[in-house]
């Protein structure tokens, strides 16, 4: 790959895949067959739209059916193209196969500006085009789950899944046609959160590790870290939350597409996520500084930098200007290969986007067993938790002769509910792989992060067709 030209987004996940398949040793012919796209279709959405004839180009890939259903989110964005859903659909497969979640990987996309149409004009586009898919096989419950992604939302999603309903009527199911629902359509509490609040775990999970913070020395406590988030979406939103929060973290800069804004002493996130919601902008926010140079802000010197946004926005015109000691990367496939390969070589580490934001298709699997199942989390146990709790608390006090306090009994007490158990769940996916993560960094020896993860994705991959009796290899 050449330095000075960016490489497409395939390329890069790609060249990623071939290094972790060196390290492990596999065949060119396995690799070359993991790496393959399975299906992909395109398809035209032809509407009528103020007297006149628009026409739409959306394209869904199906990388992998090794498990069924495959998942992926619709992205709607004015720059779409099919290298660019090919690649998000690999990286959907190496995701899932890293966090054990039982999904092939698939994704989809629409060349459109959503935000140049009404909701009534959006919504019959987004039945056309799901229309298209669900014809042409590439949406069902059982083989191919959208989601939510860049431009479409809770709203996206019941409009495709009412296509589903109103063309298959008598399936049960589904509601498990897509995920990232309301929860009053079907979706799971927590879900809205999960990417961003997956990013933080991640984030507490690698400090919990002495030899790695103190190898690019950063603090063990999240809050005497400085930290920059490169994006304000639906994830650099969440995860700027859940940070402030829970972790009293201090978010000195956070970049959107017209500019970043930057407090040394660090952004009020709750001032800021009201005066966004308000305005959609944030320009005037008087909590911090507003700097129109929005590209700047991924060079600031930070101890966390997490580009939260597009892909390829670190790259060989930009890397040897970041100041940073850990790049989480919260978007799908920001940095670069040979900007990767420039980092590792400084010892700057980085978290790759295939653990990192894996918290959106985590509990996407929670819902789509939800839907499956028919059975809403937690309902079952909750009750009978609370009794057992409460009955433990009486033979205490009547044996001890004291009364626990009320503030304490309420939380002893408080039974399982869904949004408990989705974040216990995230909270566990998050933990076991970053370890499995490590284990692998260990035994490969001289290997980035990035590829001791890869590694365990593709050598599950490799397992399956091991079993499968797909390719003969050593």
């Amino acid at each position: 790959m050449s330095q000075l030209k960016i490489p497409t987004f395939k390329e890069n996940v790609d060249a990623f895949v071939l290094k972790a398949s060196k390290a492990l040793k596999l065949s060119e012919d396995l690799i070359n067959h993991i790496r393959s796209t399975h299906s992909v279709i395109q398809v035209n959405v032809g509407i009528k739209i103020k007297n006149k004839i628009e026409n739409f180009t959306g394209w869904r890939a199906v990388h992998s059916e090794h498990r069924l259903p495959s998942k992926g989110g619709i992205r709607y964005s004015a720059h779409v193209n099919q290298d660019e859903t090919e690649a998000l659909a690999a990286l959907m497969t190496y995701k899932c196969a890293v966090v054990d979640i039982p999904f092939g990987g698939s994704k989809g996309s629409l060349k459109i500006d959503p935000k140049k149409y009404t909701e009534q004009e959006l919504k019959s586009i987004t039945h056309l085009f799901a229309e298209r898919l669900i014809k042409k096989g590439f949406l069902s419950p059982a083989t191919n789950v959208p989601a939510p992604d860049v431009g479409t939302g809770e709203r996206e999603m019941v409009w495709i899944m009412d296509t589903y309903k109103n063309l298959f009527p008598t399936d049960i199911n589904y509601l498990a046609c897509v995920t990232g629902k309301p929860v009053a359509y079907g979706g799971i509490r927590g879900r809205a959160e999960s990417t961003g609040r997956g990013v933080e775990e991640s984030i507490r999970e690698y400090l919990r590790h002495e030899h790695l913070y103190k190898a690019v020395k950063l603090k063990p406590h999240l809050s005497d870290n400085t930290i920059v988030i490169q994006g304000f979406g639906k994830v650099g939103k969440s995860l700027a939350y859940e940070l402030f929060t829970r972790d009293k973290a201090k978010i000195i800069a956070i970049g959107e597409f017209d500019g970043y804004l930057y407090n040394e002493k660090g952004i009020d996130i709750l001032s800021l996520i009201k005066h966004y919601d308000k305005n959609k902008s944030f320009k005037n926010f008087k909590g911090a500084k507003f700097i129109n140079r929005p590209d700047e802000v991924l060079t600031l010197t930070c101890d966390i930098l997490i580009p939260a946004a597009l892909e390829s926005v670190i790259n060989m015109r930009n890397v040897e200007k970041i100041k940073t000691k850990l790049i989480v990367e919260a978007a799908n496939g920001p940095v670069t290969y040979n900007a990767d390969e420039y980092l590792y070589k400084k010892k700057i580490h980085v978290l790759p986007d295939i653990y990192v934001n894996s918290g959106g298709v985590v509990v996407s699997y929670f819902e789509w067993v939800k839907n499956i199942t028919h059975v809403r989390f937690g309902r079952i146990q909750r009750r009978y938790e609370e009794n057992k709790m409460q009955e433990l608390i009486d033979i205490i006090e009547e044996t001890t002769g004291r009364t626990v306090p009320e503030k304490h009994k309420t939380n002893i007490i408080h039974g399982v509910q869904e949004v408990d158990l989705v974040n216990s769940g995230l909270e566990d996916v998050m933990r076991e792989t970053f370890k499995e993560i490590l284990n692998n960094y260990k035994n490969l020896k001289n290997v980035s992060l990035r590829t001791a993860t890869y590694a365990i994705a593709l050598d599950k991959l490799r397992k399956y067709h091991q079993d499968m009796g797909v390719s003969n290899y050593h």
